[in-house]
């Protein structure tokens, strides 16, 4: 995410082959996630970390500021203007957020954590020298604020960067001398002192609420207020016990949520870390099998399964998926984080691999990489399209009949109640000021979640406020726009050539995604 030599930020938006605005937004995004132009295989990146300093950041905003400026009357067309201002916005959210000045754990904002989940997956020989200059930028942040991290976060991260010390020497660490500056940066963080778990969210600190609203806006791309976004949440759990209760009484013969809950927890076990990263390998070939049936376009791209790697584990989640790199080089990879497997439920190992690798992720992200469009039609930050797609791939693999059971679509609610908690959870966090205790709690009642993912989960949303929304908002705006297009179309409507539209044209804010369906099913 992110001298000697340091490329200033002002000079990258003025490298060769800049024509366009798409082009120079895209160069903007690549400077504030280096290590992201490298993992999917964009050139012109690999010897770059971000500059995260004050005046880095401020120099990145000016550029994006202008670009903002500058779009209107810009030859871009009207999809490519909606992308464009999405973006530069997004980034001078983020910038004025100053997420990194108390993001220090597992946040997906977390500066060296995010450096050492990636140093292992990408070429870091012409950026290791640059390693030690950011983890001084990192920990000169954290010394000159007027925020400070959580302190159990505070613990974490210097665990983390901890069991990293305490490891043999790694193969990306080539034969550079990084040691001593994680080791300074470890007792950077030994030494703030760190807020209470009473004031977890972003409305105890400085400009957190005004922070709030705009992260809100930025990850859901909807007009929601936080206000409606918890109460959506706490509508959308009402419904779905009455799902489980239908379930359960096939499954089980009850009908009561709470034994219901008990059970999934208790019965329906790992027995071991083989057992998962098979049935995840089982499960994503089954889908990929059914696929074409679903979707007129398959992506190029393989996608593999793994385990996340060791040293990982402690901060990661319990799945994600990585993308393909554009030339073929690297598949496309579906995580499993074995961490804990024995008291973790399997009913949810179905119903994450279909969001995580096939049809979800894997087939939205490479099918985009795929085609012609600009690098910023295919790459753009959108969380709502991206993981509300993969939200929605959920409830597709019930249609597409990938379930192999009961048990298995319980799963499905258990992460869809997931989703819906977060609605909850994270809105009553940052806007509402509720403890990280509180916010455990609700999840302990309403979700299935085990301890130790509800307590890894609650972290997330403390130090990724906003981002957890996206899920359960772009997920209905996409069957939203589904049900509306089926509704006009009649017996016109086309699964597959729906899917092909949504997934063809890139990564796109919801309005404009929505604007395109509806002209789509408008057509004779």
């Amino acid at each position: 995410m992110w001298s000697i030599p340091w490329r200033s930020a002002s000079s990258a938006a003025k490298k060769e082959g800049v024509t366009s605005l798409s082009e120079e937004t895209f160069q903007a995004m690549m400077d504030f996630s280096p290590i992201f132009a490298t993992l999917v295989g964009v050139p012109g990146w690999d010897d770059r970390l971000e500059d995260i300093s004050v005046d880095g950041q401020q120099s990145l905003r000016a550029r994006l500021t202008d670009v903002l400026a500058r779009v209107e009357e810009s030859d871009e067309d009207a999809v490519a203007r909606d992308v464009i201002r999405h973006q530069a916005t997004s980034i001078i959210t983020r910038i004025d957020a100053r997420l990194v000045e108390h993001t220090v754990s597992r946040g997906l904002n977390a500066p060296v954590a995010g450096l050492l989940r990636s140093a292992s997956q990408v070429d870091f020989s012409q950026r290791r020298h640059l390693v030690p200059h950011f983890l001084d930028q990192a920990g000169q942040r954290l010394l000159n604020t007027d925020r400070r991290p959580l302190r159990r976060h505070v613990q974490g991260g210097a665990a983390y960067v901890e069991r990293f010390l305490a490891s043999p020497r790694q193969e990306w660490e080539g034969d550079a001398d990084l040691r001593p500056a994680f080791a300074r940066y470890r007792e950077v963080l030994l030494g703030l002192p760190g807020r209470d778990d009473e004031q977890a969210g972003l409305c105890w600190l400085p400009d957190g609420e005004e922070n709030y609203r705009k992260l809100v806006r930025d990850y859901t791309t909807a007009s929601y207020t936080p206000a409606e976004l918890h109460q959506l949440g706490l509508d959308l759990i009402a419904g779905l016990r009455e799902e489980y209760a239908e379930i359960g009484s096939r499954v089980w013969g009850t009908g009561d949520v709470p034994e219901i809950f008990r059970r999934l927890r208790t019965d329906l076990l790992w027995a071991n870390e083989d057992d998962m990263l098979v049935d995840a390998v089982k499960t994503v070939a089954r889908a990929e099998a059914e696929a074409p049936n679903w979707f007129g376009r398959q992506p190029l791209a393989r996608c593999e399964v793994r385990f996340v790697p060791e040293i990982d584990r402690q901060n990661a989640a319990f799945a994600y998926y990585e993308d393909a790199a554009l030339d073929g080089s690297r598949p496309g990879v579906y995580f499993v984080n074995p961490l804990n497997a024995t008291g973790r439920s399997r009913t949810v190992s179905e119903v994450t691999a279909f969001h995580e690798a096939i049809p979800g992720h894997h087939f939205q992200l490479s099918i985009a990489a795929e085609t012609e469009l600009s690098n910023l039609r295919k790459f753009a930050f959108i969380d709502s399209y991206i993981e509300g797609w993969g939200l929605y791939t959920e409830r597709l693999a019930d249609e597409m009949g990938l379930y192999s059971s009961d048990e298995a679509r319980l799963g499905m609610l258990g992460l869809d109640a997931m989703r819906a908690g977060r609605l909850v959870v994270d809105t009553g966090i940052h806007a509402l000021g509720w403890s990280r205790q509180q916010a455990v709690d609700y999840l302990s009642e309403n979700t299935v979640m085990d301890h130790t993912e509800i307590s890894s989960e609650v972290d997330r949303y403390i130090e990724t406020p906003g981002q957890a929304l996206a899920y359960m908002v772009g997920r209905l705006e996409i069957q939203r726009v589904r049900a509306e297009a089926e509704e006009k179309m009649g017996s016109r409507f086309d699964v597959k050539a729906f899917h092909d539209l949504v997934l063809e044209n890139g990564v796109l804010p919801l309005s404009t995604l929505a604007d395109l369906v509806t002209d789509w099913a408008g057509r004779p």
